[in-house]
């Protein structure tokens, strides 16, 4: 027996370190790189060096889980060209790979993300001399619609909430509303983010573009607020939770369908997102400038906020009618 007890140890030992070994080595690109590794495609060596590189430079998993599904699609379709070396790459195999993906139906707005995805992946071929410059030398640029943000009308706002009776769903719709937080900013909320007293949330790395800011409590979302940390779980961490941690993005959706459905709304084309571009076109309305929204909505560039001064601007429409009432009434005189 006593020889038996240091074999024991030895064995719970090494089981330990085993467990800790595989802790270390669960991270989102080692799981990237364990599917790459199973993938049949020209240039995996390469592949699997690229997402390691995005990894060290502090890449966010999704952008992470973005650039997999653009390399790796490109590549599989590289490789059924009967190409094996990524030295051949030529920009007719873009062009070609493009054409291939819009005939698969894929939206453009997709496409162009796919396309962005692969020159980031070129520009690394470049760096490490695998591919020369002259592949980018003739950029791709697709064309894409730049469509108004769809926001609600202020009837069909009042229809959801008087809706929605649930306590969680109310205060996740409210704070998505006053907010004009994105969907996943809001599922990552942590308690200690919320600042009940003095009405601020505080977002420390935006999903989109990693841009922190503050945001503010308006009264009707405080109040909705409360009454959720009153009943929620105290011992849960994150604000809005599931079974496994934070309320996951499936779910938030389903809750937003479901109120659409009760309503009568779901056939207006408005998703989880129109509460953000609500949250901009009525605050716009109110008289906020367009640089303070900009802050508020978390956007790097100020261009990307003027895309809701196209959908509202209150001077603009009253400059409209009363110039109308001019021409209507006879006002214009002379020829043209």
């Amino acid at each position: 027996m006593t020889q038996a007890k240091p074999i024991s140890n030895r064995l719970q030992s090494s089981e330990i370190h085993e467990v800790t070994y595989q802790i270390v080595i669960d991270t989102p690109v080692d799981r990237i790189i364990q599917k790459i590794s199973t993938l049949e495609i020209p240039g995996r060596e390469d592949f699997e060096g690229y997402m390691g590189q995005k990894w060290r430079m502090n890449h966010k998993p999704s952008t992470l889980k973005g650039s997999y599904h653009a390399v790796s699609t490109f590549l599989t379709f590289y490789g059924s060209l009967g190409k094996s070396n990524l030295q051949e790459i030529v920009s007719e195999d873009l062009e070609a790979f493009i054409e291939h993906e819009q005939d698969r139906g894929l939206h453009v707005n997709t496409v162009r993300t796919r396309l962005h995805c692969l020159f980031a992946f070129l520009r690394y071929l470049i760096q490490q001399d695998i591919i020369g410059e002259r592949i980018l030398k003739r950029r791709i640029n697709l064309k894409v619609p730049d469509f108004l943000p769809r926001a609600m009308a202020p009837s069909d706002v009042s229809t959801l909430l008087g809706a929605v009776k649930e306590i969680r769903d109310r205060a996740l719709i409210l704070v998505l509303l006053r907010t004009g937080m994105r969907i996943g900013e809001v599922l990552g909320l942590k308690m200690r983010d919320l600042d009940v007293h003095d009405r601020k949330i505080h977002i420390y790395e935006g999903e989109k573009n990693s841009l922190g800011r503050v945001v503010y409590l308006s009264d009707d979302a405080l109040m909705a607020l409360r009454v959720w940390l009153n009943k929620r779980d105290k011992s849960r961490e994150y604000l809005f939770y599931g079974l496994r941690g934070k309320l996951c993005y499936t779910a938030a959706r389903n809750i937003f369908t479901h109120y659409f459905r009760e309503t009568g709304l779901q056939h207006k084309g408005y998703t989880i997102h129109s509460l953000r571009h609500t949250f901009a076109s009525e605050l716009l309305n109110a008289g906020m400038r367009l640089e303070c929204l900009q802050l508020l909505l978390g956007h790097r560039e100020i261009e990307t906020t003027r895309r809701y001064a196209r959908l509202t601007d209150k001077s603009r429409e009253e400059e409209y009618f009363r110039a109308m009432v001019i021409i209507q009434q006879g006002g214009i005189h002379g020829s043209y």
